[in-house]
């Protein structure tokens, strides 16, 4: 779409009626630069600035939900609980085999303790002596690892209690009290989206962006310095809160050619929903813009021609390049005339590649068009 600044004001009428000013005359317009606010649109797909999934990390059956789908939820807070009857009882087994450990260790200390005093007073070899010194320190060892097997039955039974990892909004719930999941289960036990902030996910072609960061300078200076950027809603309707580019891939995708770009918008409101769709809006100024209505054009085949004027006054058929975007209206010309140029703006039907023609101003037409009028209302 395009928002023409200085639209052709001039131009009176530039339709195919004809020359109906009895003639060869036909009106033509030079062409001059003008101001002209460009809107390019690329497709977008919002998401949540941090999109977690939640996972089990052992296995057993649902036994509690504690949330609903689109509920709020703080870091920390209990989402899921999983069976947890063979973790409670794996955490009661380690807590036995520490309480033996620490007995067994108790057991060798008095034992090595003793061996020295009689290995001092030389009632004992150094042999028996080592023995108990080798017995104590196994012990030593046994009881560490009950302890740290007991640390881990303690972890596994509190992943029996999901919690969310992240304040945001609680996704679908595709199982239900009574499913079996695990960590190789093929869906997650929901998603935990932060959408306070969107990161709205959009590409631009390699050529676009060496464009853009030549004109910046540099990458980082490109992002910096990016220009607001608006969001288009799937409604059609555009989202109230500008969005500012964050990201910029360092990679081109070589099965598309693009880039892909991310631009946060605020989300107060939590009118945005992650994984929707909308488009995103870029809007830049040319200050020597060459516009020419659609209407005094001829479109064939995807390409875009106008009636030159050119030396004696003959027409010469010009193929045209034109911004793919544009108001319905007009066009932004990129190529095939330039600035001090003119072309006809009516009666293109009537005309052929080098026909001569007699030029006159758009003023001059609509002035003799309004004449014609008013002679064909009076011999009515």
């Amino acid at each position: 779409m395009l928002l023409i600044a200085a639209a052709a004001a001039l131009l009176v009428s530039c339709g195919n009626k004809g020359a109906m000013t009895g003639d060869n005359s036909f009106p033509v317009q030079t062409v001059t630069p003008q101001s002209a606010t460009l809107q390019s649109t690329y497709p977008a797909v919002i998401r949540g600035i941090q999109d977690v999934e939640i996972r089990p990390k052992v296995s057993g059956f649902i036994t509690k939900i504690c949330v609903k789908e689109g509920q709020a939820v703080k870091a920390g807070q209990l989402l899921f609980v999983i069976d947890n009857v063979t973790y409670e009882a794996a955490v009661r087994q380690a807590e036995a085999a520490v309480n033996t450990a620490s007995a067994s260790l108790n057991t060798s200390k008095l034992t090595y303790e003793n061996s020295k005093k009689l290995f001092a007073n030389k009632v004992i070899g150094a042999y028996e002596l080592q023995s108990a010194q080798n017995s104590y320190e196994s012990a030593e060892a046994q009881l560490a690892q009950a302890k740290a097997n007991l640390v881990s039955a303690k972890e596994n039974l509190s992943f029996c209690y999901v919690k969310s990892p992240a304040n945001g909004v609680v996704g679908t719930l595709p199982y239900k009290v009574g499913a079996l999941v695990s960590s190789s289960s093929a869906e997650p036990l929901t998603t935990v989206s932060d959408i306070s902030t969107m990161e709205v996910y959009f590409s631009m072609n390699e050529k676009e962006m060496l464009d853009l960061t030549k004109e910046a300078g540099s990458m980082d200076s490109l992002v910096s310095e990016f220009p607001p950027v608006h969001l288009l809603l799937a409604d059609g309707s555009t989202y109230q809160h500008e969005g500012k580019v964050a990201k910029v891939s360092g990679v081109i995708d070589q099965t598309t050619g693009s880039v892909q770009m991310i631009a946060q918008f605020p989300n107060p409101q939590h009118l945005l929903k992650s994984g929707g769709s909308g488009s995103v809006v870029l809007k830049h100024t040319n200050t020597a813009a060459i516009v020419i209505p659609k209407s005094c054009t001829v479109e064939v085949q995807n390409k875009v021609f106008i009636y030159a004027l050119g030396e004696g006054n003959k027409v010469k058929y010009t193929e045209i390049t034109v911004e793919p975007q544009n108001d319905g209206n007009n066009y932004i010309v990129t190529g095939g005339i330039k600035a001090g140029q003119k072309y006809v703006t009516n009666g293109l039907t009537k005309l052929t590649d080098g026909t001569a023609i007699t030029p006159i101003s758009p003023e001059e037409y609509a002035k003799r068009i309004k004449q014609a009028e008013g002679m064909g209302a009076m011999q009515k």
